[in-house]
């Protein structure tokens, strides 16, 4: 479909052109991350205040997952505790950690008016699938098993995440609903990644190969998966999975320009045909990546705003 970016996205998208930012495949996985890190300076906006941003360990059978707990200065309070956002962040299960979204993390607190806590699952090549699978899950578990001493309210327990980690927080959801975890009450999918097959249209037309180019999704696929029957489990493509029915309430988000465009689309109205409740957002002028770069992109601020008065309004 014809894709027009808005004003300013063109004007980004031109910006990271005129200054030759390397392609990610042109570099190793450590160079990628570094490069990943140090453009957040750049393009993340001034973060809100909160009351508190504190290191988290989370003890899971294969080690130690870093953490770090996002409380804002006024939190709802339901039943015992208060409500809590688990994110994963994205970065193409390769790219991406704690800093690199810590500010999307401080807004989604501030605007949900909920505690957010980050999960820096292994990422690969280093750990290839399915080790980003068992950390969200055993991480997800941990949260809840600890929720009175982290102050949670354990019915109010949502998962989200952009790109990778959205794709975490669907599979997350499933698994939870499968008996593998606790009771997830909402999923906050943003531009997820849902079927490895990729042979929707955005990851062939010319106009989504922006930032996150054809080329690239595919370096992070190659780094990811082990082998192309990787792609055919739900774990890994959780549009794969038997039924959709019986997940929790999704809030799901997606960008024109973007490879992703239509597998997240499709994964809402599959979501909506099985009973779920869906609140289904588009920015038809965007493209990926544009929710943390909030200082350049307003829309990314109207995203969180959005998703803000989502996880608040959530029953």
């Amino acid at each position: 479909m014809p894709v027009t970016l808005d004003p300013d996205a063109a004007f980004v998208y031109k910006a990271f052109q005129d200054a030759g930012r390397p392609a990610y495949e042109t570099l190793s996985p450590t160079e990628a991350r570094e490069y990943y890190r140090q453009a957040r300076f750049v393009t993340n906006p001034e973060p809100p205040l909160l009351k508190s941003v504190e290191p988290l360990a989370v003890e899971t059978a294969d080690g130690v997952i870093p953490a770090r707990v996002y409380t804002p200065r006024a939190p709802r309070q339901t039943n015992d505790g208060a409500p809590c956002l688990v994110f994963f962040h994205g970065g193409g299960w390769v790219i991406g950690d704690l800093d690199t979204h810590d500010v999307a993390c401080r807004k989604l607190a501030d605007e949900g008016q909920l505690i957010v806590i980050s999960v820096d699952y292994r990422r690969a090549p280093e750990h290839k699938f399915p080790a980003a699978v068992d950390d969200a899950i055993a991480a997800t578990a941990w949260i809840a098993d600890h929720a009175k001493e982290l102050g949670l309210d354990t019915t109010r327990l949502i998962v989200g995440g952009d790109s990778a980690g959205g794709n975490l927080a669907a599979v997350v959801s499933i698994a939870a609903r499968d008996g593998n975890g606790p009771p997830i009450a909402g999923q906050v999918l943003v531009y997820p990644a849902t079927d490895f097959a990729m042979t929707q249209s955005s990851h062939r037309e010319p106009e989504t190969s922006i930032l996150l180019t054809h080329t690239v999704i595919r370096w992070f696929r190659d780094h990811y998966l082990n082998s192309a029957a990787d792609a055919e489990d739900w774990r890994a493509s959780p549009a794969r999975t038997q039924t959709l029915a019986g997940l929790p309430p999704a809030y799901i988000l997606t960008a024109g320009a973007d490879p992703l465009r239509d597998e997240g689309e499709e994964y809402a109205r599959r979501l909506e045909k099985a009973g779920v409740p869906v609140t289904y957002r588009t920015f038809p002028g965007q493209f990926h990546g544009f929710f943390t770069m909030g200082k350049l992109l307003d829309q990314a601020n109207v995203a969180a705003r959005d998703i803000g008065a989502w996880l608040r309004a959530l029953k």
